[in-house]
């Protein structure tokens, strides 16, 4: 079936697919989570936000975190090795609740949609810092619907590694070829797919609800 969504859409929409598990990227998904949101407080012009997002806290950094390693040893390098910035460094953990924006408008009522059908089951698959999920736990009550959950910080390992996908598979016993991913980063979808789970590239709520009508999941 991967195979077959490689050569497009059409293919996708064309097959008889019994999808009895859904899983979910959070941030940027159903989240709105991004560094934008504090640093457009600390700079007055985004080029200068944008040079440091893409050459100081970057998202390859960031993801180390996400990855398992310490907020506090992630930030100290950081600072060691870009020192004329450490206090724009600092805020990315010390103010990062700042980084939520609240949910994505329309996908959690997706979410409560597919919950409440009763047909599926719902699993999360982030990379997400451990020690950040516990902010963003107190905030968002639908992370609280799930079946289970697999995120990053807790475990060491991320996407798109294979491994991190096939722990999933195998901690809730989940056959690929019944599953559908949701994750707005293509890279993510690539890595699914050649798994042999089949996904849609997250776009918008509108976008998500369209997809997931033509296949007769919503």
């Amino acid at each position: 079936m991967a195979a077959l969504l490689n050569k497009g859409r059409a293919a996708f929409y064309a097959l008889p697919m019994a999808i009895n598990t859904i899983i979910f990227d959070l941030g940027a998904v159903l989240i709105d989570w991004h560094p934008h949101h504090l640093y457009n407080k600390i700079f007055t012009e985004p080029a200068q936000r944008d040079w440091f997002l893409e050459n100081i806290c970057t998202n390859d950094w960031n993801e180390e975190q996400d990855g398992g390693r310490a907020l506090a040893e992630g930030t100290e390098l950081r600072v060691k090795q870009f020192p004329e910035h450490e206090e724009n460094i600092r805020v990315f953990y010390g103010r990062w609740v700042e980084m939520l924006n609240g949910p994505i408008d329309g996908t959690p009522e997706i979410f409560r949609q597919l919950k409440e059908s009763g047909k599926y089951k719902i699993y999360a698959l982030s990379n997400w810092s451990a020690e950040t999920m516990e902010i963003a736990f107190s905030q968002f009550e639908f992370l609280d619907w799930f079946d289970g959950m697999v995120i990053s910080g807790l475990e060491k390992m991320r996407k798109p590694e294979p491994v991190f996908y096939q722990l999933l598979l195998d901690r809730y016993s989940i056959k690929p070829e019944e599953a559908l991913f949701i994750d707005d980063n293509k890279r993510n979808i690539i890595a699914a797919e050649k798994m042999g789970i089949n996904s849609i590239h997250f776009i918008n709520a509108a976008q998500l609800e369209k997809e997931l009508k033509s296949l007769d999941i919503l």
